[in-house]
């Protein structure tokens, strides 16, 4: 389980270590783009069940926390969905990783 700690005194966000790696790659790619946004997630239900959300630009200050020690892998399709939805009006809104697409399916023959 990974954290991101936000501002000062740091508020805590948990998310496991792949997402957190998701989200890191996200959010570091706005900010060297010097793009402000909101980061919005669900809270877990030792936290209320709610939903929280937070200011992010080019002077917020970040510690990315890994529990694990090995860098898990990445997957493209969800950097993509997290990246359009950091792009949109509403801001990065975190969702779970999605399943990967079957690969396409083979020409019929003729």
């Amino acid at each position: 389980m990974g954290t991101l700690l936000y501002g000062n005194p740091g508020i805590v966000i948990t998310f496991d270590d792949r997402a957190l790696l998701h989200l890191q790659i996200v959010i570091s790619t706005k900010l060297r783009r010097r793009e402000s946004f909101v980061f919005t997630w669900t809270d877990s239900v030792d936290e209320g069940s709610g939903r929280s959300a937070i200011w992010l630009d080019p002077t917020s200050t970040l510690y990315y926390r890994y529990f694990g020690s090995r860098t898990p892998s990445i997957n493209r399709e969800w950097i993509e969905a997290l990246m359009l939805s950091a792009n949109s009006a509403g801001g990065l809104i975190f969702i779970a990783e999605p399943e990967p697409s079957a690969p396409a399916l083979a020409k019929t023959r003729r």
